[in-house]
């Protein structure tokens, strides 16, 4: 008999909580089939099997809080399957037999075995089967189809948390709303994740000195180096080229010329980084995360777009590791994916600048006497006022502008 036990969490994280089991007590599974899954503060751990086998026996269930390494679940290597006994027959045996052996029951006397309707719980459990035990355990206890229902899982997967309070599909034939003046609510519990941003931000405001300045660029040069050399970058390096490689290269100049605000505060220290880790936020259905690009300075433009890639879709899985969300010195946010024209981001501490790019619109421009239309940018900095002046943040924001305008400054160490 094995254990399976949670990942050992780094120090940054404490505990982690059981978001879901994709198996049950005595069910068979195979080598590195996923089990479980953890929610930290930060990602989603999988739990996996070690081996071919059954897992016996389930020791913290769904919404249990889980320590680092601790025992979540027992597993026997090389088992089969638990198979239900046949009741029927055993009754059978009894009757005929009597309790002093003596006594014989005509068969039709007998009960015969109840077969199941169509459409009963037992039928419904097997539907099910493909639920988490949490999930089977409600389905059970309300009535409710978890296949009607519109799951807020990865995937699509319906949670508890839906079960409890159920978003039917809409052409599942089931009644959405009791009426059509029908005020709802829906309450759910914050994940762990969300908590975690929401304790940061707030953090954020409440103990640094943020102070944001703002300034605008002018895209064409980049769009129309972009659309001269796409289809040929994509080729060659089998990726496409967007806007966020060169914002990242432009910044990590950008860092080198001001290196106050590629450092940090520890205490009352301010440790400056010699190395450049650029985080870049994505948005995920758990909320925002920030992977980082480590060392940014040695990346081609084909390497950034390549790892934010797969950042992206490792976000949109709930795969990103913890150490591919730590340890970032400088972070950029992209509001313009979503439509905004201007914001003013808050810190990722203990980082003491963020940069925000907005939507590209297009609007008339003074050019040498003439009012020109261009494709114009809101780009904005947040900084933290006590290791950082005023006078940095906006030769810093002026630079990352310049660069921007005329992309051969960056393409050739200019």
């Amino acid at each position: 008999m094995e254990q399976i036990k949670a990942p050992v969490f780094p120090e940054s994280v404490q505990d982690g909580t059981i978001a879901e089991w994709h198996v049950k007590e005595g069910e068979a599974v195979s080598r590195d089939q996923v089990l479980a899954e953890i929610e930290t503060d930060k990602v989603v751990l999988e739990v996996v099997a070690p081996d071919d086998g059954v897992l016996t026996k389930i020791v913290k269930v769904v919404d249990d809080t889980v320590l680092s390494a601790e025992v979540i679940g027992e597993f026997e290597a090389g088992a089969a399957a638990v198979v239900g006994t046949d009741t029927t027959s055993e009754q059978v045996n009894n009757v005929d037999s009597g309790a002093d052996g003596n006594t014989t029951v005509p068969p039709s006397s007998v009960a015969a075995p109840v077969q199941p309707k169509a459409g009963n719980a037992t039928d419904g459990e097997k539907d099910y089967k493909d639920q988490s035990p949490a999930v089977r355990k409600a389905a059970k206890e309300t009535g409710i189809d978890p296949n009607a229902l519109e799951g807020s899982g990865r995937g699509g997967r319906v949670t508890k948390n839906d079960m409890v309070n159920p978003s039917f599909k809409s052409d599942s034939g089931s009644v959405i709303a009791a009426s059509v003046g029908e005020r709802s609510e829906k309450r759910v519990p914050m994940t762990r994740l969300r908590k975690r941003v929401a304790e940061r931000l707030l953090s954020a405001t409440q103990e640094t000195a943020m102070l944001t300045t703002f300034n605008e660029v002018n895209m064409k040069p980049l769009m129309e180096l972009r659309a001269k050399y796409k289809d040929r970058f994509e080729k060659t390096h089998g990726v496409k080229l967007g806007f966020m490689s060169p914002f990242v290269k432009a910044a990590t100049e950008a860092l080198k010329r001001f290196p106050a605000i590629n450092g940090s505060i520890d205490g009352d220290d301010i440790v400056y980084h010699g190395y450049y880790d650029v985080g870049v936020a994505v948005s995920s259905d758990r909320g925002l995360v920030v992977p980082v690009l480590r060392d940014t300075d040695r990346q081609t433009l084909a390497d950034i777009e390549s790892n934010i890639r797969d950042y992206a879709s490792k976000a949109r899985d709930g795969k990103l590791s913890i150490d591919e969300m730590t340890g970032g010195t400088f972070t950029i946010t992209n509001g313009g994916v979503f439509g905004s024209l201007l914001s003013t981001p808050i810190l990722n501490p203990p980082q003491t600048a963020i940069l925000g790019m907005h939507a590209i619109n297009e609007r008339p421009m003074a050019v040498n006497g003439q009012v020109v239309i261009l494709p114009m940018m809101y780009l904005a900095l947040s900084y933290d006022h006590r290791m950082v002046d005023g006078k940095e943040a906006v030769q810093f924001l002026v630079t990352i502008k310049e660069l921007i305008e005329d992309p051969a400054l960056f393409l050739l160490g200019l």
